[in-house]
């Protein structure tokens, strides 16, 4: 059948060995699903678009799920969305309940994936077709509420616009490009380094530094901890499991699962904003919020389904408006660079192989996923145990070769993951936040490019407010997300002094 033609031997492979590798790398504290799709990026170059992307969403999925292992076993999270799954998970294995529940959050995970995909499947093409006619005005605001979107969500609202402004300032290095309306000439080059500079920073050596050695410097400087053994964690081999446990949860089930991919489709919030808003969310609506926080299955429900709803929904931006939804799918970039497609509103009915090979490897890796880490749960408890001192140098080298390799052998791509990993690591000390800065990285330069084509077309800053309808409707939107970035700001301000 044409329609399934991709469907091969090796995309099949590729999707389950990712989902795996995603896995381990999620089970282990410190590494993330963004760093296992970071280091083997480079990997998609040979593989092709749509068996390189198998491997990445692989990768995505199972990093995601992963998470909930250490989470629920040492009540650390393995990754940033798994805050909350320690919250009455790690409480659940103290009692010996620890193989229930990660039963509870691997179907969890499940749910929340596929709920995800479906609203992927059904809004990512109409969303393309809608913003098909958008003109550069509607283009820049769409990315200007972005990072208006960011900077709400971000731990402080002045150092998220500064971390989202910081980054369209470094992606403005270069060349001014002719063609995108500049007068080709050189701009904000650090004298001496124009040779290396003129066309800027390389995109995915900055992903690379940022996602990849900026996490081992931070495990790094925290030492090297005595690895943990198989009896400090407690699996709980006798504890029982039933699918009834989900009896009175659909609703939490469903709607921590919408809530996620809601987040997921904002751009640049992530996952941790996602599990955290289905946690409150079910502990507000729950007959026994006093339970939350003490090994209560709902928590866990909300945790992981609204984690896992984030991967479809994170999609709908980046496939639809060429914005991505969250740190990973803006490591998707990369892949599509390396191929020389360009996502945005014409990207699904142009590639129409491809996105159906993404839907069908989104499905197979939470299937792959779930079956993997339901039958294999406590095999999978083993990865906590690697040593960190055998495993981040292995990592370190794959970061390094693949920055080199990755357009053509130039040592100057080694040097910008050194410069950017250090750069990710000393903004973690001064409370800059990654997100905003590599979004903005991306979305920079296309917001010059549509401000300045609308100048050229208009002549007047007054079009990007008589436009359209639509332009209306994102200044509204605009408005409401610094309204709810200064309230929640003000929020986190008061319960800090209280």
């Amino acid at each position: 059948m044409d329609l399934l033609s991709f469907v091969t031997p090796l995309f099949l492979t590729l999707i389950v060995s990712g989902t795996v590798i995603g896995i381990v790398f999620g089970s282990i504290p410190g590494l993330t699903a963004t760093m296992a799709v970071a280091v083997c990026l480079p990997l998609t170059y040979s593989l092709g678009l749509n068996n390189g992307l198998g491997l990445l969403l692989g990768l995505y999925v199972g990093g995601i799920s992963g998470g909930l292992v250490p989470a629920i076993l040492l009540g650390i999270p393995g990754t940033p969305s798994s805050i909350t799954t320690t919250f009455d998970g790690y409480p659940m294995a103290k009692r010996g309940e620890g193989e229930r529940a990660l039963r509870i959050g691997i179907v969890s995970s499940v749910v929340g994936g596929l709920i995800s995909l479906a609203v992927l499947v059904l809004f990512a093409p109409l969303l393309a077709d809608f913003a098909i006619d958008f003109s550069y005005v509607e283009k820049f605001l769409i990315i200007l509420f972005a990072l208006t979107v960011m900077a709400a969500l971000s731990k402080d609202m002045l150092l998220g616009i500064f971390s989202g402004v910081l980054g369209i300032f470094i992606s403005l290095i270069g060349t001014y490009d002719v063609s995108n309306g500049g007068n080709g000439k050189e701009r904000l080059i650090p004298p001496g380094t124009e040779y290396w500079l003129q066309d800027g920073f390389s995109l995915l050596p900055v992903l690379i530094g940022l996602f990849g050695l900026a996490a081992i410097l931070e495990e790094a400087e925290l030492g090297v901890p005595k690895g943990q053994s198989m009896k400090d964690i407690k699996v709980g081999a006798h504890s029982r499991f039933s699918f009834s446990v989900f009896g009175g949860q659909i609703v939490n089930l469903v709607r921590s699962s919408l809530i996620g991919t809601f987040v997921g489709i904002l751009p640049g919030v992530g996952g941790s904003a996602a599990s955290i808003l289905s946690y409150t969310n079910a502990k507000t609506f729950s007959r026994h919020p006093e339970r939350f926080g003490k090994g209560e299955p709902a928590g866990i429900i909300a945790s992981e389904s609204g984690n896992n709803g984030l991967t479809g929904g994170a999609l709908v931006p980046l496939l639809s408006l060429g914005i991505p939804g969250d740190s990973t799918t803006a490591l998707l970039i990369g892949a599509f660079t390396l191929q020389g497609v360009q996502v945005g509103p014409l990207f699904i009915s142009g590639n129409t192989e491809t996105w159906n090979a993404m839907i069908v490897a989104m499905l197979i890796a939470n299937v792959a996923m779930f079956v993997v880490m339901y039958l294999a749960i406590r095999w999978l408890a083993l990865a906590v145990t690697i040593p960190k001192h055998i495993l981040f140098p292995i990592i370190l080298m794959m970061c390094v070769i693949g920055a080199y390799t990755i357009n053509y052998g130039i040592m100057f791509d080694v040097w910008t993951l050194l410069i950017f990993g250090i750069g990710g690591w000393l903004m973690g000390k001064v409370g800059l936040e990654v997100a905003p800065f590599i979004i903005g990285f991306i979305l920079g330069p296309s917001a010059e490019v549509y401000f300045v084509k609308t100048l050229e077309s208009f002549g007047t800053l007054t079009i990007f407010f008589t436009k359209s309808w639509i332009a209306v409707v994102l200044w509204l939107l605009i408005a409401g997300s610094v309204a709810t970035s200064v309230w929640m700001s003000r929020r986190h301000r008061r319960l800090d002094e209280g």
